[in-house]
């Protein structure tokens, strides 16, 4: 799914990009768009989504950080800490991103 709609948003920017059909094509489809983008299902899907990409990246980090333990460069390892730091505050998850 995930490729069907890069696959649709390139064609779509390709073809404004390469349109001759003017302003009033481009305001049409800018339109369509954001009336796409403010759908209630597509919003939903849009968090559902980011939502996943996070609990995915979580494990990740604990499966890798399990595997490579002290051998991770320091450099490395005072980012991730400073990254879980910043998350910390309100509205936000571990990975600097807002849940909303």
């Amino acid at each position: 799914m995930r490729y069907r709609l890069t696959f649709v948003a390139g064609l779509a920017l390709g073809y404004v990009l390469g349109t001759r059909a003017g302003r009033e094509r481009y305001e049409k489809l800018k339109k369509s768009a954001r009336e796409i983008a403010q759908n209630p299902a597509v919003r939903n899907t849009v968090e559902s989504a980011g939502q996943q990409g996070r609990e995915v990246a979580g494990k990740a980090f604990h499966t890798v950080s399990e595997k490579v333990g002290d051998k991770m460069p320091d450099s490395v390892a005072d980012r991730v800490r400073s990254l879980r730091e910043r998350g910390q505050g309100p509205g936000e998850d571990d990975w600097g991103t807002t849940n909303t």
